[in-house]
C-alpha cells in the first residue's frame, strides 16, 4: 500500500496502464475463475497443465496458495457469517470482514484435510508452499517490460487495487445489495460489484447455488467470467460446466436446491 506513493515519483504513461489494467484483469480472472469456481467449488473440469496455470495465475495475485485460498473458502461457506468460525464474516465488524481477518495469525494454515481433491497434485502442494514465486516473477516481467514505473503501475497499484476488489466480496457484498433467496448468512446481490470483479458480486445467488460456473443467474445480470469460462469451453479447454438448475434461472425456487453442496 506505501509503495503505491511512488506513482507521484515515477509519473504515468499510457504503456503503465495498459499493464496495470492487464496485470489487474488477467489476475483476477485467476481468482474468480481459477482460485474461487475451480479450485474452491469444483464447478467445472479441465487438464492437468490448464489446471496449474490457474494456480500460478492465481498465486501471483499475492494471495497466498491455491490450496490454502480454496480451503479456507471452503470453510467460509461451511460457517457462512457465524462469528468465530467464518474466517471474515461481516458480524465482526467491517475492516475484520474486509481486511483485517489476513492479520490473525490462526487462519495462515492452509486446510488440507477441507481440500484432498487438489492436494493430491504435488505441482499444486509446491506452489502452495512457494506461494511468493509466482509474486516475484510477475514483478520481474514488469520491470522488464516497463522498468520501475512498470513496476510500480503492473505490480504494485494492480495488486493493491485486486486486493481490495477481492476483499469487497467478503465485506461489502455482505452489507449493501438485494437478497433474492432467503440464505441463512447476510449475502446481497449487489450489480456494481459484479461489474468489478467480473461477475462475484452475484453474492446470494452464489451462496444459494455455489457450485455452479455461473453466478449471474439473470441475463442482465452480468459475469463476466462465466463468459469467458464458456469461451474456453467452446475451444475445449475447460469442459463440463456446472449451471443452476432450470428452476432457478425461472426464479421459481423457493427452497434450497438439494444438490447445492454443504
Amino acid at each position: 500500500h506505501a509503495l503505491c506513493a511512488a506513482v507521484f515519483f515515477v509519473g504515468v504513461s499510457s504503456g503503465d496502464l495498459i499493464l496495470a489494467a492487464t496485470t489487474f484483469w488477467v489476475r483476477l480472472f485467476a481468482i474468480t475463475g481459477g482460485y474461487h469456481r475451480y479450485f474452491a467449488h469444483r464447478s467445472y473440469h479441465t487438464s492437468r497443465a490448464f489446471q496449474f496455470a490457474l494456480a500460478a495465475l492465481g498465486a501471483s495475485a499475492a494471495q497466498k496458495g491455491p490450496l490454502w485460498w480454496a480451503s479456507r473458502h471452503r470453510q467460509h461457506h461451511k460457517y457462512a457469517d457465524q462469528p468465530g468460525k467464518d474466517i471474515h464474516s461481516p458480524r465482526e465488524g467491517f475492516y475484520h470482514s474486509h481486511q483485517g481477518w489476513i492479520f490473525n495469525g490462526r487462519h495462515d494454515a492452509s486446510l488440507l484435510d477441507q481440500i484432498r481433491d487438489f492436494a493430491s497434485f504435488p505441482e499444486l502442494v509446491w506452489l502452495n508452499r512457494w506461494h511468493f514465486v509466482p509474486p516475484l516473477a510477475l514483478a520481474a516481467a514488469c520491470f522488464a517490460i516497463g522498468g520501475f514505473s512498470g513496476v510500480i503501475w503492473g505490480y504494485v497499484v494492480s495488486t493493491v487495487a485486486l486486493w481490495h476488489a477481492t476483499y469487497s466480496i467478503n465485506s461489502l457484498a455482505h452489507r449493501w445489495g438485494t437478497r433474492r433467496f432467503p440464505t441463512e448468512d447476510t449475502s446481497r446481490n449487489n450489480f456494481v460489484l459484479a461489474l468489478l470483479t467480473l461477475g462475484e458480486g452475484w453474492h446470494n445467488n452464489h451462496h444459494w447455488y455455489m457450485t455452479s460456473a455461473r453466478q449471474g443467474f439473470r441475463w442482465w445480470e452480468v459475469d463476466v467470467t462465466y463468459y469467458v469460462l464458456r469461451a474456453l469451453a467452446l475451444v475445449g479447454v475447460v469442459w463440463d460446466l456446472r449451471e443452476p438448475p432450470a428452476e432457478l434461472l425461472r426464479g421459481d425456487a423457493l427452497s434450497r436446491p438439494e444438490s447445492s453442496p454443504s
